[in-house]
This record gives C-alpha cells, structure tokens and sequence, in this order.
C-alpha cells in the first residue's frame, strides 16, 4: 500500500536526527547535567511512552496534569529540561490587557524555580508570552515540579520538549510525517478540464464545487494555513498568483518556525516549505484557475497568507509547538484573515498551541482541523488534537462508495462536523488532485489533511458570497448544507457538504 503524501502520519516510519550544529550562545551546562540524571532513577522514553499508549488506549486521551511527579520530571528529563506552564484561572487563556493578578501568579512561579534550582531569572526562562498566559522555563530538578504542583494558579505543566514519537536514543529525533516534494502524474480519470485549461479533481464534482463557481470564487476572502510552508519553486503560488481567471487577490508567506534542536535557538527558519505538505494545502485552497493544465484551487480568487510554523505535520518538538502558536496569535490579530485551515496535528492536546488556537478563535476565526490520518497502527486513534477542541471544526475523509467508509487512514469520532470525499473505494493512491511542488508538476494528496484545507476552501466560498455574515452564521450554512443535516453521526459529523446549496 501507498498513500501519496498521506497527512498527519500520527506514526513517523522515518525518524532522523538534525545534525545541524550551531554556535552556542549560552551556557550548555544545564544540558550537560538533566542528561547525566537519567539513571534508575528516571523513566525511559519506553517506559513513559507505554502509560501514554494505555491511557490513550483506555480514555482515548492523555494529560500530563494526570500523571506522577516521577512521570512529568523523567518526560522533562528526556525534553531537554524544559517545562511550558500555562497559568492562570482555568480556561484563561490569554490576556487582553495588563492584569496585576496574573503577573503575581507568574512571578510566584518563576521565583519558585529560581529558590529551589538556584538559577537566575534570565538563564531559566526560554519565553514569557506576551499575549498568551503561558511561559517557557527550563528546570533541573524534581523537586522544583513537586513544589509547582501545590501551586494555585497554575492550568498546566508540560515537558514540551519531549516527545512520544522517537526512537530509544538520545537526544530525540525527528519525522518526516505527511512530507513528500516528488509529485505524480495525474490518471485521466482524476480530472476534468475546465476553461480556460485547468483541471479540475474528480473529489470537486463530489461536492458541486465548480457548481458553486457560479455563485463564488473566495473573491476577497483571506485564507491562512499554518503548517509547514509554501515551495518557493511553485510560482503559481508566488509571483504568478494572479494568473488566468485569478486576479485582484494576493498571497503572504511568513516563518514562525525554529529548524534547531537547541531550545535557546531563536533561527527563524524562513517560509518556504522543506516538506510539501504546506504547498498541497494552500494549493488545494487557493491555486489559481488559468491555462496552464494543472489543478485549480477550491477557493481560487481568495487570497492566502501560509505560515511555515512547524517542519511536518507531526508536533512533536518544542519549536514546531512554539511555531504553531506563534502563527495562531500573529493570525488572531490580523483583520483580514477570516478562515484558518490546520492540517497538523498531536494525538493529545499541546497546552500552549491551545491558548494560540483559544485566542484566534476569541479574535473570530473560523478555525479547520484535520481530525488524524494513521498508519494501521495506529488508526484506532481518536481525533487528533487540535480537531478535538470545540473552538475548532473537525474534518475527515471518506471514499466514494456512497457509505461513508472513512478513508484507509483517517480517523474519526464525535467531534467531527464534515467529511469530504477524497479517496477512490478500489485505489487507496488515488485521491485528490493538486498542483505540485514544483512548477509544472502535479500531485495527489489525501488523508484529512486534504479534506480539511477542501472544507476550508468551501468556508471562503461562503464567505465571500455573504460578507457581512459572521463565523457562526458562514459555519451554519455549511451544516446546513451537508446530508445528515439537521441530524449528526456519531463519527462522520454532518456528512458531505454540498458546495453549491452552501453559496445559494
């Protein structure tokens, strides 16, 4: 079997080590002693991973808040020493103006570290966020976490250096989930052509996507996907955007992502994609219809703002989980930006990417999240965070037989809203067709990764032929516009959305 570029791999079949070295700007020191602790005395990365697995396995979840101090301190261990606390009361998120309270409750927190770990202030604290009520801070002891936990104030502690998907070394490694830059060639029977000469994917027609084209094309809809960036090699995304019956509109591309496994590293990796995944989404959204022979976008006269926030699909890292949030809050302070499209993703919720996700929804962004592609390993995963959230619309993908089977590797389960056809039934390779990577090339994608950024590109549809509606009322009309409506499934949400009736 062979999924191409099959999204949100929730198992990396290839785990590599970044060697790139830098030069040290700060003391090592720290590192050198969390890393001669690991003993008897501390958990293995097997040892932690196996009460993860069961207690995914038995509550369909996992939180570190649950866990021993001998957990959480080996896990912190294993990440590089560091902690994310977020503080504050429960579900306070982020702040919208100076609040003397919740800077007691940080300054109590950090002097806690500072008393029992004997550290200064500035070499301890990676990040205090400026906005979110969360703060990065490297510890060196056990008894530093037992302290914390008889704190108030505090909505959780996590070892965001730390990850369950790595091998048995040390330091941890690296995947390459959901990436792939070779492209393929399209079957004929994968497309349709459409004036003025560009393709259409067989998945459009299962949706009346062209249909709605009557109606709307995202014309002054801003779309942003956080994930792993644009290809500078795809001008169709870049310099020739407005090309063929796509004008007027525009495409920003930012970075938030740190390429390092040093957590003091502030390298900002630039936005170009070094994966792929992040050019099929935006082109799944956004690729303009023009002459060129190659896949049109769903949406293709909104404009695009792509944030390269995180290396794969997978956030397994501490600067993937830092990127993504760092994107959510430059987004949730954009006027522009209406709909964020995410298909990335970690089968248990990220603390701080929460309150990024909390504070955009809170700005009024309609937020689209992949609910999980496996391996069969692992498809017995619930939706994946942060579909699992209810500030953000879960999406899947199922087949075309016409049952809803859901697609070879997607999950799915009560949090659900949508489901969008993107595999054929009798070939698991042949799924949505997309503009490639490179100039010239084609591709196909699957998984909820692409049913996702197809059901973000929908949601510019309507917007853009109701302007003045709010998130609630566009997300509505898409509900309303699906085959269960007004009744729900269980695990495939309200069903297929039917484009047209959504822009009618």
């Amino acid at each position: 079997m062979k999924i191409l570029k099959t999204s949100l791999a929730i198992i990396s079949l290839s785990l590599f080590a970044n060697c790139t070295q830098e030069s040290l700007t700060v003391d090592v020191d720290q590192d050198a002693a969390l890393t001669t602790q690991v003993s008897q005395d501390i958990l293995s990365i097997p040892q932690i991973n196996n009460i993860i697995n069961e207690s995914l396995k038995t509550t369909g979840d996992f939180d570190w808040g649950e866990t021993s101090d001998i957990v959480l301190w080996s896990a912190t261990v294993h990440g590089s020493g560091y902690l994310t606390i977020g503080y504050g009361n429960t579900g306070e998120s982020f702040r919208t103006s100076e609040s003397k309270r919740l800077t007691d409750v940080k300054n109590n927190i950090l002097s806690t570290i500072q008393n029992i770990d004997g550290a200064r202030r500035d070499a301890f604290v990676i990040e205090d966020d400026a906005i979110l009520n969360a703060v990065d801070v490297h510890v060196k002891s056990i008894e530093a976490i037992k302290e914390l936990r008889k704190q108030s104030g505090i909505r959780y502690m996590e070892p965001n250096g730390y990850s369950f998907f790595t091998n048995t070394a040390y330091p941890q490694n690296r995947s390459a989930s959901g990436c792939g830059m070779d492209g393929s060639t399209l079957n004929s029977q994968d497309y349709r052509t459409v004036s003025p000469g560009a393709l259409v994917s067989w998945t459009y027609d299962q949706h009346n996507i062209t249909q709605a084209w009557q109606y709307s094309t995202g014309a002054n809809v801003t779309v942003a996907v956080v994930d792993t960036g644009l290809s500078p090699n795809q001008l169709l995304l870049g310099s020739n955007f407005n090309d063929g019956y796509s004008n007027g509109r525009t495409v920003q591309k930012y970075g938030t992502y740190i390429d390092s496994n040093w957590w003091w590293s502030n390298n900002i990796d630039g936005p170009n994609d070094k994966c792929g995944h992040g050019t099929s989404m935006s082109a799944t959204i956004a690729s303009p219809r023009n002459n060129d022979n190659l896949p049109v976008g769903v949406a293709y006269n909104s404009n695009l703002v792509s944030y390269r926030a995180t290396s794969d699909v997978l956030l397994n890292d501490y600067h993937e989980r830092k990127g993504v949030k760092n994107a959510l809050v430059a987004l949730g302070n954009r006027s522009d930006v209406k709909i964020i499209s995410m298909s990335i993703g970690y089968p248990w919720s990220i603390g701080n990417v929460k309150d990024g996700i909390r504070y955009a929804h809170n700005r009024g962004k309609l937020i689209f999240a992949a609910g999980g592609t496996s391996t069969s390993y692992t498809n017995w995963y619930p939706v994946i965070f942060p579909a699992s959230m209810s500030e953000a619309v879960a999406v899947t993908g199922v087949t075309d037989n016409g049952n809803y089977d859901q697609c070879e590797v997607c999950h799915d389960g009560s949090q659900i809203e949508f489901t969008i056809v993107m595999q054929r039934d009798n070939n698991d390779s042949r799924t949505s067709a997309v503009l490639g990577f490179y100039n010239g090339n084609t591709d196909y994608v699957g998984g909820s990764s692409v049913a996702t950024a197809t059901t973000a590109g929908i949601a510019a549809l309507v917007w853009s032929r109701y302007p003045n509606w709010s998130r609630e009322q566009v997300l509505n009309k898409m509900r309303q516009s699906s085959e269960f409506y007004p009744n729900k499934s269980s695990t495939k949400g309200y069903g297929n959305i039917d484009a047209l009736q959504a822009v009618q």
